[in-house]
């Protein structure tokens, strides 16, 4: 009897299971309706652009941290790819320990020096920091070295999920900010102190800085360049990178769970057997920022992968002289599986790219689930 009844219970979960799934995915929003929202105005932009001035030196010095294991890709590379190509500071990257820093999804660098290394050579401290998003949001190093730079009159820079890492040192209790819109629930039940911002992709408040989405990047990126070198230095970028226009305005209702994401990702996780590792040609003096985009973009369909290749296991230095480990060794890849070459398309472009090859290889759910990630309006705008 015990053993039939224990049969028919298993049997009536695993029933409920679909049911209960069922009934969650028809609760959840449909797809986002993105609309163009109203300009920022113009005493708004000023004032955010004389807060992100240099603290310190007429030319500041800029610091990318990260933890050896498991720093976001985009996060880490998007800044210090854009602020080098405008040299109007100069631009190191740090990691707590030594080695290299493995970065999430893809990519492994060799940064510049660790943290301890840098407070020898700079005992003033940096300029800016920018915080990425991290594999932990609490690691003790970091939040001790956050607070010291901070204290030392660091501007703070959190690029998207960067934002629960900076949450964790407390400097953004009693500030406006925001975040990655994945986040954000949890970011502010946790942090109930932190005075959200909605519909900008950049906040600023006394020192610290907080972005939106992993694309909100590169709209950070030109403002710190027009906060250091003027508008006209932040423009000539923006145009080199294919930005013609940006500031920190957002439809932060644009990007929510919905049941279009939900049902893709299931989708695509259930298609284990059908998971491709695409390869992607690691070139000497490729861009960093659309080695990132692309590399990243790829490897969050849920169906495919990407990794670096090279015909050797050298490390390959980039445009502006990072130095990135290949991490597959091959001298080709099969053609089927073979990425198009980041080439020389500014990296706005690569992006745009990428995803419209994600949507031929996979459909258009799936590309504009990858966009959503990147906090990136990509699907139709509606004015």
């Amino acid at each position: 009897m015990t053993w039939r009844l224990l049969a028919w219970s298993g049997i009536a979960v695993a029933a409920l299971v679909p049911i209960i799934g069922g009934i969650w995915l028809f609760t959840l929003p449909a797809a986002s309706a993105f609309r163009v929202p109203p300009p920022i105005a113009t005493q708004e932009h000023d004032a955010m652009v004389a807060e992100l001035k240099p603290p310190k030196r007429s030319r500041p010095l800029i610091v990318m941290l990260g933890i050896n294991d498991m720093t976001e890709t985009t996060d880490y590379l998007m800044p210090y790819g854009i602020l080098k190509r405008a040299d109007v500071a100069d631009v190191v990257t740090l990691a707590t320990g030594p080695g290299p820093v493995a970065l999430f999804p893809v990519l492994k660098v060799e940064p510049d020096a660790t943290i301890a290394a840098f407070d020898t050579a700079h005992p003033d401290g940096a300029d800016y920091v920018i915080v990425p998003a991290m594999s932990r949001d609490d690691d003790p190093a970091v939040m001790q070295w956050i607070r010291q730079q901070a204290e030392k009159g660091a501007v703070i820079v959190a690029v998207c999920a960067g934002a629960k890492v900076l949450a964790s040192t407390g400097l953004l209790d009693g500030r406006r900010a925001t975040t990655h819109w994945f986040y954000l629930k949890n970011w502010r039940s946790k942090h109930p102190a932190i005075q959200y911002v909605a519909d900008r992709r950049i906040v600023v408040d006394r020192g610290v800085a907080t972005t939106t989405g992993i694309s909100a990047s590169m709209p950070m990126s030109l403002t710190l360049i027009e906060a250091i070198a003027g508008r006209d230095k932040a423009e000539a970028v923006a145009r080199e990178i294919g930005l013609p226009g940006w500031d920190a305005r957002h439809d932060s209702n644009a990007f929510k769970f919905t049941r279009p994401f939900a049902l893709t990702a299931l989708r695509n996780t259930l298609a284990f057997w059908n998971r491709e590792q695409l390869g992607l040609a690691l070139a000497p003096g490729v861009d960093e920022v659309s080695l990132a985009l692309v590399a990243d973009s790829w490897s969050r369909t849920y169906r495919s992968h990407a990794v670096t290749f090279a015909a050797t296991d050298d490390v390959v230095t980039t445009r502006n002289g990072l130095r990135v480990y290949p991490q597959v060794v091959a001298p080709d890849w099969s053609a089927d599986r073979l990425l198009p070459a980041v080439g020389t398309a500014p990296p706005a472009q690569a992006l745009d790219r990428a995803l419209a090859g994600i949507e031929t290889r996979y459909g258009r759910d799936t590309a504009d689930f990858v966009a959503m990630q990147l906090e990136y309006p990509r699907a139709d705008v509606v004015q």
